[in-house]
C-alpha cells in the first residue's frame, strides 16, 4: 500500500503510527513511548510521563484520549478501565 506521507517521518505531531493494548504493570515500560492514551471506561491512569520522576494519576472519562507521552502505566492507582490503549 502506497504511503502519501513516508517520507514525512514520524513526528510528536504527527498521528500515531502504532496502537496497542497497555496491561498496567507497576514495573515494566511500555513497548513504545506513547503519544496518547485512551480508556474504555470511567476511572483513573496513573501513567509516568518522559523525563519526569514522578507518577501522575489522571482522572478520565470513557472514550478520552490524554494526549501524554509516556513510558510506564501503573496496575496500583489506575482503576475503573477494562482495557487502555496506547497510542505511538
Amino acid at each position: 500500500m502506497k504511503d502519501p506521507f513516508h517520507y514525512e517521518g514520524d513526528k510528536r505531531w504527527s498521528p500515531a503510527s502504532r496502537c496497542f493494548v497497555i496491561a498496567p504493570n507497576d514495573a515494566a515500560e511500555l513497548p513504545f513511548v506513547t503519544k496518547g492514551i485512551r480508556a474504555d471506561g470511567d476511572g483513573v491512569i496513573k501513567f509516568r510521563p518522559v523525563g519526569q520522576e514522578d507518577d501522575v494519576s489522571h482522572p478520565v472519562l470513557a472514550g478520552e484520549i490524554i494526549p501524554v507521552r509516556a513510558t510506564h502505566v501503573r496496575a496500583t492507582g489506575t482503576s475503573g478501565q477494562t482495557t487502555i490503549i496506547g497510542y505511538a
